[in-house]
């Protein structure tokens, strides 16, 4: 009898550890790549000159976009460009609304916990940029001004990193990209802007007598590509090409054509 019991109680907790295991594998893993898309869709900020913009008949251009262009081509896959919201980018690669997120994005270890980055491509820092008449000479004289910077980019989490320079601010106004924020620095509306180098420095260039680079950095970083985890065979393939396509000189040729020098990293 106690036997039979001992048997019983045993069945009992093996039929409960089961439902048990199956209820912690509810959430299946997510299959990894067996082949390549098709067609890759890119989601990028269409507003991010010089890596990723419009020119004045609407055509998406940049050097992300040449880049992610012949991209495509050496992988054999048709690539799409689909400008989303990029403060939710890391939702839509998720929800998969799109496929990569390639335009000037910087790695970071917390974006690396969500998604899965390329090899870098091409250094970045954090800049500040200040009106050509301003009196503002270093960072320490922003204190008490309106600092401007982008929603969701990486120079919100290099002012966090700088605590004390935050702190020290009057405010800080958030825009939905650099573009409009170097405008309202043009015009007044604000005292600085906290921005990437590849941006602000393009910028610049195109009005040189209205706005200035204060000295130093506030942030040293690299750019990749992001990706969802389990594409793994994506991963894999994409960063065989960017080796390529920095080994045959193609990465250094089109940083020539929009910045009118090699700043890219060379791909290991």
């Amino acid at each position: 009898m106690m036997n039979w019991k001992k048997m019983a109680l045993a069945g009992t907790l093996a039929a409960t550890a089961a439902v048990l295991l199956i209820g912690c594998g509810s959430q299946p893993k997510q299959a990894a790549q067996t082949k390549l898309p098709e067609k890759i869709v890119i989601g990028l900020d269409d507003n991010f000159p010089p890596m990723g913009f419009r020119d004045n008949a609407g055509n998406l251009i940049g050097f992300d976009i040449d880049l992610a262009n012949e991209a495509g081509k050496r992988l054999g896959t048709k690539v799409e460009f689909k400008p989303i919201d990029w403060d939710s980018k890391e939702a839509a690669l998720k929800s998969k609304k799109v496929d990569m997120l390639w335009n000037g994005l910087t790695i970071t270890e917390k974006r690396k916990e969500n998604i899965a980055f390329s090899k870098p491509y091409m250094n970045n820092k954090q800049i500040l940029v200040v009106r050509s008449d301003s009196q503002v000479q270093t960072p320490a004289d922003l204190a008490g001004k309106v600092l401007g910077t982008q929603e969701g980019s990486s120079s919100v989490d290099a002012l966090d990193k700088n605590a004390d320079f935050k702190k020290s601010l009057k405010d800080v106004k958030m825009y939905g990209d650099f573009v409009a924020a170097l405008m309202d620095l043009e015009v007044g509306r604000i005292d600085g802007v906290l921005i990437d180098s590849v941006v602000g420095r393009y910028n610049i260039e195109k009005k040189p007598d209205k706005f200035r680079i204060l000295e130093g950095s506030m942030g040293d970083e690299e750019f990749g590509v992001g990706m969802r985890k389990e594409d793994t065979m994506l991963c894999d393939k994409l960063n065989e090409t960017l080796k390529a396509m920095s080994a045959d000189g193609t990465m250094a040729k089109l940083s020539d054509k929009w910045f009118k020098s090699d700043i890219t990293i060379k791909v290991n």
